[in-house]
């Protein structure tokens, strides 16, 4: 495709604007390592939401997004929930405020608040470092495999004989244009760039809908969909059967393994549910936690992304997938069996919207990319430089060499992403493994940290280890062909594990491994688990512990708001879900549905702003003063 004039000369100016906008605030980045990794904890709340969703409104995802929707219809709302993504819920209603309360830079960092500083302690340092480095590398891959497919199509120069090959090498060169600010800028550079790109990115969105909207009309749509495509209900099949409309949509549900849909609906929302009483990976989403002014905005932060991020994302996916449906079909048809579900997005942008709107459209998604990428670069050096060399190396260096080396650890962790994505086919491949692999081995141990007292640093360590290796078995074809044979001994008849079904394993075996551990060996000493419960006060499994802060303390108060919590988390969760259907609905010119989407999304933002808005709190009035004393949280002793 040759691009219009006019389209090159948005996209040329906005990824020149991007890059200078970087290299402009770089000078605040590095200052120290706290402005580098946490822009100095002077970031506006809002800020940094828009920054959080703009690095979710990336290419790969969009074009998952856009697959799904067309394939699954509207119960593709709920396939989403693998990431998962209500854990921007419990984020909002809790757990944000609760990490923002510990003050530390890193997760890594965290588990030392957490555990203390004995051996143990170390070993579950290391060991989230290097699950910290193995997701930032998954998704750097995921990024870079994605903006690969995209910009193939969009550039006119042919780089391989070889299609795979075509889009690794456009990746490649998209990815050293990114590299260019994110280095050098830190969290300063990601955050303001991102709020620039988000706001490109959602006008061109809208744009997308409305588009949609006056060139495809309800009749065409209902034309060329198997019944039940536009139903939210979840039945027990799949009720989307694409038999002579187009049979590679079959042949791809039955692949993903999605079709007896109440159990998978109940997997995901079980994995979900666990996964978000985890709280944040080790990744930007942390980051961005832990970069807000206070506990209170911290929460504000992470209820804001859904608010801004939710109905333009997907104006752009259903605007999309409108078009694909209506004039996209027969090309899809012609591939037989071999459709590639992950070009829908950028061939219907190369077809089917006007100049003008696709040079901002494409530099908005440029963009996206280069959000989610930047974002993700800035967690490694943030473990590799704070986490090891700091901590091990050398403690006492200057705060210059500090960041100087974040910009080689930066470089080279996006050397080895990139290189992985050079064997990896599809976006869907990765993200399956990550949301499902390496997350099943992350859930147990990271959901025993906060609500129960006796789980210690060993049983994180073996937990997280035992976790890891077995995601790491299931991504390597090899090893995961041997395990299912060798489960067929068992009764079963496997040729490969799929990821999504392996959770509950993983889970279930890293969950014995864990309480085991911890039971075997000694309980964390009480007086880290006392500061770390009179400063984040969880609510859980705490009775000893707040005991004994209780008899120092008389005027202590237990966190009693576990059920209001999971009220305004199950509301949330509607609420969010809610803001996902009305857009589509909206575009596909169901108004009726449109209203009432909106209005359960209206009386959910009322019930959560009387629920959970209004009992924030940056710290509990009962917390002894001593804790914040010489923080950086100080001055917060003195509000309400």
């Amino acid at each position: 495709m040759i691009l219009p004039l006019l389209d090159i000369a948005i996209i040329l100016l906005f990824i020149c604007s991007t890059i200078f906008v970087g290299f402009w605030v770089s000078s605040r980045a590095s200052k120290d390592m706290n402005s580098y990794f946490l822009g100095g904890n002077k970031l506006k709340w809002y800020m940094l939401g828009l920054s959080n969703a703009s690095g979710m409104f990336d290419i790969s995802g969009t074009m998952w997004l856009v697959y799904l929707l067309f394939v699954y219809g509207l119960s593709s709302i709920y396939i989403p929930w693998l990431w998962p993504t209500f854990n921007q819920i419990f984020l909002m209603v809790f757990l944000a405020t609760w990490l923002r309360r510990s003050g530390v830079m890193t997760g890594a960092e965290w588990i030392i608040f957490r555990f203390g500083d004995d051996r143990g302690a170390r070993l579950s340092n290391i060991i989230v470092v290097a699950f910290a480095l193995v997701g930032v590398i998954g998704f750097l891959a995921y990024g870079f495999i994605g903006i690969g497919k995209f910009a193939s199509v969009f550039f006119p120069w042919k780089l391989s004989d070889d299609p795979h090959m075509n889009d690794v090498y456009y990746g490649l060169v998209m990815t050293i244009i990114t590299t260019f600010y994110i280095i050098k800028g830190g969290m300063f550079s990601v955050v303001f760039t991102e709020v620039f790109q988000f706001i490109v990115t959602t006008v061109a969105s809208i744009g997308v809908g409305i588009i949609a909207i006056h060139s495809v009309s309800p009749e065409m749509i209902a034309a060329v969909v198997p019944p039940g495509w536009d139903s939210i209900a979840v039945n027990w099949n799949l009720n989307v059967d694409w038999a002579g409309r187009l049979d590679a949509a079959n042949a791809k549900i039955a692949a993903d393994g999605y079709s007896l849909f109440a159990i998978f609906f109940m997997l995901m929302l079980f994995k979900g549910f666990l996964l978000s009483l985890a709280g944040p990976a080790p990744n930007y989403d942390m980051q961005r936690v832990l970069s807000t002014q206070s506990p209170r905005d911290a929460a504000k932060m992470s209820g804001f992304v859904t608010v801004v991020l939710m109905f333009p994302r997907y104006m752009l996916i259903a605007g999309l997938t409108v078009l694909a449906l209506a004039f996209f079909m027969n090309d899809l048809r012609a591939m037989g069996p071999n459709v590639d579900f992950e070009q829908i997005l950028p061939f219907v942008l190369k077809n089917y919207i006007p100049s003008g709107l696709l040079g901002l459209l494409i530099a908005g998604l440029l963009a996206a990319f280069m959000s989610n990428f930047a974002a993700t670069v800035n967690a490694a050096p943030a473990y590799v430089v704070n986490d090891i060399y700091k901590r091990y190396i050398n403690p006492n260096a200057e705060p210059k060499r500090y960041v100087h080396l974040s910009y080689v650890v930066s470089l080279l962790f996006i050397v080895i992403g990139v290189a992985l994505g050079f064997f990896i086919p599809s976006v869907n491949t990765v993200l399956q493994w990550i949301v499902s692999g390496l997350y099943g081995g992350y859930t147990a141990s990271n959901v025993l940290k906060w609500y129960w007292w006796r789980f210690n640093a060993y049983g994180y360590f073996w937990g997280m280890t035992i976790g890891i290796v077995l995601a790491l078995s299931l991504a390597i074809p090899q090893a995961n062909t041997a395990l299912a044979h060798a489960l067929n001994a068992f009764g079963f008849e496997l040729d490969k594990i799929d990821f999504i079904y392996a959770f509950p394993w993983l889970l279930l075996i890293c969950l014995i491994t864990c309480v085991v551990t911890s039971l075997i060996t000694a309980p964390s000493d009480m007086e880290v688990l006392k500061k770390f419960y009179l400063k984040v006060r969880p609510w859980g499994f705490w009775g000893p512990v707040h005991d004994l802060c209780l008899q120092e303390h008389p005027d202590l108060a237990k966190n009693t708001n576990f059920l209001r919590d999971m009220v305004n988390v199950v509301v949330g969760i509607v609420w969010q879900t809610s803001l996902v259907a009305a857009p589509i609905f909206l575009v596909i010119q169901q108004y009726d549905k449109f209203a009432i989407a909106m209005g359960v999304a209206a009386l959910g933002a009322l019930f959560l702003w009387k629920n959970w808005y209004r009992h924030l709190q940056d710290y509990p009035t009962d917390i002894p003063p001593e804790m914040l004393k010489g923080t950086k949280d100080e001055h917060l002793l003195a509000k309400p």
